[in-house]
């Protein structure tokens, strides 16, 4: 893992314009108000319980060393839950991208990065044994649910 690339990846996406439409990035996928870049994947591990489980802890591990650089930049931050968030889909609208991401991780570190009018969060996104484990972030100009 490359922690000073992907700092600078996110430190672009903080002041990157949004698109118009939903559609692929270069570094991942991208809709009105908000980019979703993939840091790293483990491919091959979906569909194989051993390897994704490790792929998993990797992923969460290297989530975890990013947020030491991300909280040494704004600020240190709890956890953010969610599984709460995914569990108020049920009842509630929850606005994208934080559906999709609560759909597919269970933890993220999440900032609002100052000067910036945007969120960020850092999750390992490992919910479903059939897909591809990735670390992710998501960059956003929609509040937190």
């Amino acid at each position: 893992m490359n922690i000073a690339r992907h700092v600078a990846l996110i430190e672009e996406l903080c002041f990157r314009p949004f698109p118009a439409e939903y559609g692929p990035s270069d570094v991942g996928f991208e809709g009105p108000g908000h980019h979703v870049a993939v840091l790293e994947s483990e491919d091959g591990a979906a569909g194989d319980p051993a390897a994704w489980a490790v792929a998993v802890e990797r992923l969460e591990k290297n989530r975890d060393a990013l947020y030491e650089a991300l909280a040494e930049r704004w600020e240190e931050v709890d956890p953010w839950n969610l599984r709460t968030v995914l569990l108020r889909t049920a009842r509630e609208e929850i606005p994208e991208p934080w559906a999709w991401l609560a759909a597919r991780a269970g933890v993220a570190w999440l900032w609002e990065a100052r000067g910036t009018g945007r969120w960020v969060a850092v999750a390992a996104i490992g919910r479903d044994p059939e897909e591809e484990p990735r670390l992710v972030v998501v960059v956003t100009e929609t509040v937190p649910p």
